[in-house]
């Protein structure tokens, strides 16, 4: 199936310009030939319209969303919420500032897909394959949140 044309808008234009670090996934868009892998994919998910519900969203975007969630070892809620919130993960997943990522069910359901249609290994070996022969070894990492906590007063004579 075809990708259809992205759109930008003014904001993804604006924010173009500033420096943010995408050094690694500039890396990673530019050593990866998509096209094996979206007729990987396109063996068990086939996007359409249905007459319900929200429209299917593109496999590739999809499964880049997959690549950071297991990446950065992240719940589909908190790579949504990660791509959501990074300007790095959203253009590397190919969402534009007036998009938002894929909800977390959408991103459980493309992975379990995957893993019953057999090819969820064989995508990750595909992806590994082509960067290793571009010379790119990915380790996994993790992303870290600061939490806020109370600070709890303690009476005098505790």
């Amino acid at each position: 199936m075809k990708a259809k044309q992205k759109e930008y808008s003014l904001a993804d234009y604006i924010v173009g310009g500033r420096k943010v670090k995408q050094t690694f996934f500039d890396k990673i868009n530019s050593s990866l030939d998509w096209q094996p892998i979206r007729l990987i994919i396109e063996k068990v998910y086939t996007t359409g319209r249905k007459r319900a519900g929200r429209p299917c969203r593109d496999s590739l975007v999809l499964f880049k969303v997959e690549l950071l969630r297991k990446w950065y070892a992240l719940s589909a809620s908190e790579v949504e919420n990660q791509v959501n919130d990074r300007l790095s993960f959203s253009t590397f997943v190919g969402i534009g500032m007036n998009e938002g990522c894929p909800d977390s069910t959408t991103i459980s359901r493309f992975r379990r897909t995957l893993v019953k249609g057999g090819v969820y290994d064989e995508l990750f070996d595909e992806v590994t394959r082509q960067l290793e022969a571009g010379g790119i070894i990915v380790k996994p990492g993790s992303v870290v949140d600061a939490t806020i906590l109370r600070k709890r007063r303690v009476k005098r004579g505790e």
